[in-house]
């Protein structure tokens, strides 16, 4: 009997905590905000910069130093290549280089002198393609698109010198290149920007909005003195605020990529459970940090400069092994590193659910490691024993 009477006591605790913890979300703007508008809010503006997904129309400048048949012909591919905007031809490269150091132009291609001569003769020709480093995306596009339209005109060049050779034009096409490539992308057909970095920063996102939403709401119960509870209790806090962000996760995996046409829906079903896991082992971090910050303001002044650090710790836009050893051991300790990787193989690439096995156990040893430690800090229990 005094069994039961105390499960059913444990119930009732989890019950009401998860009820006052969903309502104490729904009465504070401050942690609404952060928990449900902020994912919502970034879910439509962060990946509008990157609607056109590839770079197009770059402006550059096209430096003719030879004035030959074959310099122009150089430069009318380029004008019709989708990735440059041609705005000037000249012959003289300082004019290319001013232009480029006001930001005029992001970069241009030096034909130099001779060029044709030298290619008639065989010998080689070089052609010099200058691009703004200090922006990756237009610089690619420049040296992309140049090279194309050079690439384009060496390849008739070269069919034409086996022509001359005595070769039809189908044996002269086959000799040039007699074995064609063809590359198809598996995982990001459009091969644009925004298919590539949004599916992964949505899972940091949902990350940052939680720890900071379920931080400031432990330094409120802490500011209060309402911070320690029994285990039942904080079962039922972490309950209560899992469910707001599985549905911020919902939002992001349901309707934001599909919104916004980012590959999706591998594997859906392994999609939900990676939140199942992810969710609550976000919330118990920001349960953990609201205890240890004991104060509202502080979490979000320290948790909202964390997300570019964690980014680059998630392994997804910068190699895991050009960090320093002990990194590549912190970052496990934070929920995105194991969340992003086993989200971009389960909703973008379709992997199986015993694939990320793995990650689901970091997410499940966080949670437990968390819980493990708010009932020895923060229950009646351990401060009984401290006493």
């Amino acid at each position: 009997m005094a069994t039961t009477t105390t499960t059913d006591a444990s119930r009732t605790r989890l019950g009401a905590a998860w009820r006052d913890t969903a309502l104490a979300v729904l009465r504070d703007k401050g942690v609404l905000l952060i928990m449900l508008l902020a994912p919502i809010i970034y879910g439509f503006f962060y990946p509008w910069p990157y609607g056109t997904q590839a770079v197009t129309r770059v402006p550059v400048a096209v430096v003719d130093q030879d004035h030959s048949g074959l310099s122009r012909q150089i430069a009318r591919f380029a004008m019709a290549n989708p990735r440059l905007d041609v705005r000037m031809v000249t012959a003289d490269v300082r004019e290319a280089q001013q232009a480029l150091w006001r930001g005029e132009i992001e970069g241009y291609a030096l034909l130099p002198a001779e060029l044709k001569r030298n290619v008639l003769r065989g010998t080689s020709a070089v052609v010099t393609i200058e691009g703004n480093g200090a922006y990756a995306l237009l610089n690619k596009a420049v040296l992309y698109g140049f090279s194309e339209a050079v690439g384009t005109v060496s390849a008739g060049v070269e069919i034409r010198k086996l022509q001359a050779g005595g070769q039809s034009a189908v044996q002269a096409a086959r000799s040039r290149s007699p074995l064609n490539t063809q590359l198809v992308a598996l995982f990001n057909p459009t091969e644009g920007y925004g298919s590539y970095v949004v599916p992964a920063v949505a899972l940091l996102i949902l990350q940052q909005t939680l720890l900071m939403g379920v931080a400031m709401l432990a330094g409120t119960w802490a500011e209060a003195g309402r911070l320690r509870a029994s285990a039942s209790a904080w079962l039922g806090r972490l309950g209560a605020l899992s469910a707001f962000g599985f549905l911020s996760g919902l939002f992001y995996f349901g309707w934001v990529f599909f919104l916004q046409d980012y590959p999706r829906g591998g594997n859906p079903w392994g999609a939900l459970v990676l939140l199942a896991f992810y969710v609550p082992a976000i919330c118990t971090l920001g349960l953990l940090l609201g205890c240890w910050f004991r104060d509202r303001e502080r979490a979000l002044q320290v948790l909202l400069f964390t997300a570019l650090p964690m980014a680059f710790l998630s392994g997804f836009s910068w190699p895991v092994e050009a960090l320093p050893g002990p990194l590549q051991a912190l970052r496990w300790l934070f929920p995105s590193t194991a969340g992003i990787q086993a989200s971009l193989r389960l909703n973008q690439m379709g992997a199986p659910l015993h694939d990320v096995l793995p990650y689901l156990g970091v997410l499940l040893a966080l949670a437990l490691a968390g819980l493990l430690t708010l009932w020895l800090a923060a229950t009646p229990r351990a401060a009984a024993k401290r006493s």
